[in-house]
């Protein structure tokens, strides 16, 4: 099936990268992230391998425990954040290993791993080596795609595909990333699969329905719901 490829995090990253080194300073850490409006610096050796990452919640634990006096008990278990408040440098306050991801990574495997991972930006790295950075908000930038282009990419891949004989009378619009889908085709049971595949292209806000048999005729209108069938 000619489906487009999908987007891939090179596309969307920012390159190249700022970073700071193992011993780049407390203040310096902070100067940077301020300058550069970013919540996270990948930290890289000599070689520029990434061998951790600085986040603003790695460097809160400096002012969240400053002057507090702990008991025995608190400080065993606020060892790790103890340790970070007692930093000076990137690597004393960094988060390792790096969570990272590869240039040719889909954005759906970007956006899985900063899930899992509770992350709002990823070293983008190419044989350990830091080529970039992609953010939440890089891999949002799918649903700027104009409505047009989604709508001709429905058509030639999906609708002509499934529906060789019928794609003339199937109309598609497309309103805000919101694909409606109208029109009788011959083979009920490839209505779930038109949905799910115009569900799976980038791009796609969500999928309106209003497909029906030829002899049955249309079916009420039915939104489309992203992982499980819509009925």
């Amino acid at each position: 099936m000619p489906v487009a490829a999908p987007h891939i995090v090179s596309d969307v990253m920012t390159a190249p990268a700022v970073a700071v080194g193992r011993d780049a300073r407390f203040k310096e850490i902070v100067r940077v992230m301020n300058e550069r409006r970013v919540s996270a610096l990948p930290v890289v050796s000599g070689e520029g391998r990434v061998v951790g990452v600085v986040s603003e919640a790695d460097l809160l634990p400096k002012e969240e425990l400053r002057g507090r006096e702990l008991t025995r008990f608190e400080r065993i278990q606020r060892r790790s954040r103890l340790t970070k408040a007692e930093g000076v440098t990137a690597e004393d306050v960094m988060s390792t290993p790096a969570v990272t991801v590869r240039p040719d990574d889909t954005l759906a495997q970007a956006a899985r791993r900063m899930a899992v991972h509770h992350v709002k930006r990823l070293p983008v790295v190419d044989e350990d080596r830091l080529r970039g950075v992609v953010s939440r908000g890089d891999l949002l930038k799918v649903f700027l795609r104009p409505d047009e282009d989604i709508e001709e990419e429905v058509r030639r891949t999906v609708v002509s595909y499934l529906f060789p004989l019928h794609a003339h009378a199937i109309h598609v619009s497309v309103r805000d990333g919101i694909v409606t889908l109208r029109g009788l085709v011959h083979d009920t049971s490839l209505i779930w699969v038109a949905e799910r595949l115009v569900q799976g292209l980038e791009g796609v806000v969500g999928v309106e329905s209003q497909l029906g048999g030829e002899e049955s005729g249309p079916v009420r209108p039915c939104r489309g719901h992203f992982g499980r069938p819509a009925f």
